[in-house]
């Protein structure tokens, strides 16, 4: 007769009352203290605008909390951030001693994702950070280029563009962070593969204005003129080597060190140095029988 009791509770026999109220809790929004609320130590966002926070509080003071953040339960009444920390911090200066929570289970990789996913779609994060965020998705939730396309519903390129910013040296980095150049230009310096020639293009811009087009036109410019100096590096560089072979075949034909010089419009002469009348009458001898 016990046995059947115990059958008969369903559920109920399986889980205690504590495992009930976290069932309960997990998937719902409820009513939780501040002061039981710890930041997400995933955050990908470097900076919050203060003057935005007031804002939002003020608006908290008048109508509330309109969209609950979201936490997951670390321990019995203890719980961590996911998503939602500009609420939260709002919630504090508005003197809030409560906020709506929507708790969800979540792992430690899941935060990252979650936290790093919600971030990217808000308009008010800086390129830099949106590149750290898809950079830190491929390296620690590892995800391909292709999977996180299709999280964050951006396209493959989109992706990609933004990852290169973080090729480009940390003072320019911090200049897109600071909004002193724009995610255009930014592009357009990536396309440099000279560091200097990138910070020097980058306070060109801050110091003119230079637009997004003239700065493009002007990279390609200079990796124009690059390849045109490497060209003749090149060719230099071969003629070079075809000169010193001739000297050598020349000094072995007239028994002296012959010598080649030529300036840079390509005009030049041919040395034959002779140390005696003995010497020159030789060489003599040679463009005679040159000439029979």
């Amino acid at each position: 007769m016990v046995k059947k009791n115990a059958l008969g509770r369903g559920l109920g026999a399986l889980i205690d009352d504590a495992d009930r109220e976290k069932f309960r809790k997990i998937g719902s929004i409820n009513e939780i203290d501040l002061v039981n609320i710890e930041i997400n130590p995933f955050q990908p966002r470097s900076k919050f605008d203060e003057n935005k926070i007031k804002e939002l509080a003020s608006s908290i003071s008048k109508l509330g909390i309109i969209q609950p953040i979201t936490v997951r339960e670390l321990e019995e009444g203890k719980y961590q951030l996911i998503t939602g920390e500009r609420r939260y911090r709002a919630a504090f200066i508005a003197g809030l001693k409560r906020i709506p929570a929507f708790v969800r289970s979540a792992d430690d990789q899941d935060m990252l994702e979650l936290a790093l996913v919600e971030n990217i779609q808000r308009e008010d994060l800086d390129a830099i950070e949106i590149s750290i965020s898809y950079q830190r998705l491929i390296e620690e939730c590892k995800l391909t280029q292709e999977n996180l396309s299709e999280r964050v519903g951006k396209k493959r390129s989109t992706i990609t563009n933004y990852l290169r910013l973080l090729k480009l040296p940390a003072e320019i980095q911090l200049g897109i962070s600071e909004k002193k150049i724009s995610m255009g230009h930014a592009r357009a310096l990536v396309n440099i593969e000279d560091s200097v020639d990138q910070i020097n293009i980058f306070y060109r811009i801050i110091a003119e204005d230079i637009s997004v087009r003239k700065v493009e036109s002007l990279v390609r410019k200079m990796n124009y003129d690059k390849l045109e100096t490497e060209a003749g590096k090149n060719k230099s560089s071969n003629l070079l080597e075809e000169f010193e072979e001739l000297e050598r075949q020349l000094s072995s034909f007239f028994s002296s060190r012959v010598q080649f010089r030529m300036n840079d419009k390509g005009k030049g002469k041919i040395v034959i140095p002779f140390s005696s009348g003995e010497e020159l009458e030789e060489i003599i001898g040679v463009f005679d029988k040159i000439k029979d």
